[in-house]
């Protein structure tokens, strides 16, 4: 099982498009002979129906369950002080497509109608797919909520998985699974992983609502929700209403190349649920920032602008402001674009690996493993340099190219291995 789940890590390690590359790539001589030097266990490497068929029958969770331990044991380390606002570990909240069919494989996947317009009619008057003809066909498709841990030196390491299910849904009322309810399992499940961790969530727009907001503070979480112009309308009208009598809640600052003016309402009381009979405190913040650039067509300088509000669940002042906008809130574009890198920069997110169920939650979750150990070495003092010389991707490369090739003298890399090590981050 240990060596079976190792090739499967190590796939993503390298980058394999897919389970055929795998197979061809590293059961080559010299590639294997390479990973058998580093990883003695590996006496045989497995093929990749057989790391397919074991993930169809084993608890796949536990895969996930180990992933969070390895974390876990950096956070007893402390292995990431130096990157924490106020001694909170940030994390970022996200949801994403994973994939998207026209046939359905597997019961759990969620399903919609797409499509407009006349179709082309079977014998009953209704396309195959347009059983209501309405002119719009069933579509299946895979959706996952994300959770990673966001630092201010820009690391993003990949933490929790939590799966949209079509049976989690309201099936009597014809309602699926959807991004709020599986923020409520993954927000269980994190609360249970790290019961006494002090955690701060980034969250966007979609989750700037009461429950949501109830759920952390009851976790004793602190948040930074985006809070965008058209939700919440009470909080904004008693924001718009009493910053011109707080005229002292401003903060100037230049950060980068970007000068930024906040200002901020604490203590603003909002009510929701049926009757508004719940309520709670929150805190707003804005922040409105420009900075210069060269117009590419006139290559003349323009000024550009952005505005920026937040939910703050902690009072806002000129101390802290920075902290939790700029080292913290503007940092949740991290999860965004670590599932960028996922799709599109050789971790394949997009590609099932497997059609049954079980067996593609476990790739799913080998390619987070794989992604969390590669950003731990490219963030490494031991590395550092070498990524930023050949970047991300040239670094892999670089490091796929020499396993495949006879690069590695036996006589100087078992004394390495065998020698006590500790991962030093930059």
């Amino acid at each position: 099982m240990t060596v079976v789940l190792i090739y499967g890590i190590l796939m993503f390690v390298y980058q394999m498009a897919s389970r055929r590359q795998a197979n061809k790539e590293m059961t080559r001589p010299a590639f294997e002979e390479s990973l058998r030097l580093i990883f003695p266990e590996l006496e045989n490497l497995p093929h990749h129906d057989t790391l397919n068929r074991i993930l169809s029958n084993i608890d796949v969770n536990r895969i996930e369950e180990a992933h969070i331990e390895l974390i876990r044991k950096f956070i007893r380390q402390k292995k990431f002080a130096r990157y924490l606002i106020d001694n909170i570990y940030p994390i970022a909240i996200d949801g994403t497509q994973k994939a998207v069919r026209s046939d359905i494989l597997s019961e759990e996947w969620l399903q919609r109608k797409v499509g407009a317009g006349k179709k082309d009619k079977d014998k009953d008057g209704d396309s195959e797919d347009d059983k209501d003809g309405d002119g719009k066909k069933l579509q299946y498709y895979l959706y996952v909520l994300e959770a990673n841990l966001v630092f201010q030196n820009g690391m993003v390491l990949p933490l929790m998985s939590e799966f949209l299910v079509y049976s989690e849904g309201d099936t009597s009322n014809d309602k699926q699974d959807c991004e709020t309810k599986a923020f409520y399992r993954l927000a269980k499940r994190l609360k249970r992983e790290f019961s006494h961790l002090p955690i701060m969530v980034f969250l966007d727009g979609l989750y700037a609502t009461g429950p949501v907001m109830d759920i952390c503070r009851k976790n004793n979480w602190q948040f930074m929700i985006v809070l965008k112009d058209k939700s919440l309308p009470t909080v904004w009208e008693e924001f718009h209403g009493l910053k011109q009598l707080e005229k002292n809640n401003r903060f100037a600052m230049k950060w980068g190349n970007r000068k930024q003016a906040f200002e901020w309402i604490n203590n603003i009381h909002y009510y929701y649920a049926e009757n508004q009979k719940k309520r709670l405190t929150v805190h707003v913040v804005v922040c409105k920032e420009s900075w210069e650039e060269i117009d590419p067509k006139t290559c003349d300088p323009v000024t550009l602008t952005s505005r920026h509000a937040w939910l703050s669940s902690h009072p806002i002042n000129k101390y802290n402001v920075h902290k939790r906008c700029n080292l913290g809130a503007r940092h949740r574009w991290g999860i965004e674009s670590c599932i960028l890198v996922e799709k599109r920069q050789g971790y394949n997110y997009e590609h099932l690996f497997s059609h049954g169920w079980n067996a593609m939650k476990g790739f799913h979750f080998l390619m987070r493993t794989g992604h969390l150990l590669n950003v731990l070495a490219q963030f490494s003092t031991a590395l550092i340099k070498t990524v930023q010389n050949l970047g991300v991707s040239g670094f892999i490369d670089f490091l796929r190219s020499t396993m495949a090739g006879r690069w590695l003298d036996p006589e100087k890399v078992r004394p390495r291995l065998e020698a006590p090590f500790q991962l030093r981050l930059d």
